[in-house]
């Protein structure tokens, strides 16, 4: 199961280096903010990564979802605090959701067993 981990890695490594080689200063930018906000600030990293989780999983970016698990799961959140913010995000987002928490579950069990080998 950890290859849906690798096979996200690879391709989301593989096109932003092709994205950022067209060197576009608005889309550099971006992803140059993107970076920045999830910084220690007044709210610890932690914390901002739970944020963002909880709003990928509204938005039902898919994608985004898995970035914030892997970042949380590398910043050693657990799988309860993970999954304490996916339920806001489903009370918020509504069962609309449910399909990305489905998803969200695998890619967390990818990670766990993808760590234990």
């Amino acid at each position: 199961m950890s290859d849906i981990v690798n096979e996200f890695n690879a391709y989301r490594s593989k096109m932003n280096e092709k994205i950022l080689a067209d060197n576009n200063k608005v889309i550099k930018r971006i992803f140059n903010l993107d970076t920045n906000a999830y910084t220690e600030g007044a709210l610890d990293v932690k914390t901002k990564e739970l944020l963002g989780l909880v709003a990928s999983a509204v938005l039902r970016c898919d994608d985004c979802v898995k970035y914030h698990l892997e970042t949380s799961y590398k910043l050693g959140l657990t799988k309860d605090e993970v999954v304490e913010a996916l339920s806001i995000a489903t009370l918020v987002g509504g069962t609309i959701v449910i399909p990305h928490l489905r998803r969200a579950y695998e890619f967390w069990d990818a990670l766990e067993d993808q760590h234990k080998n």
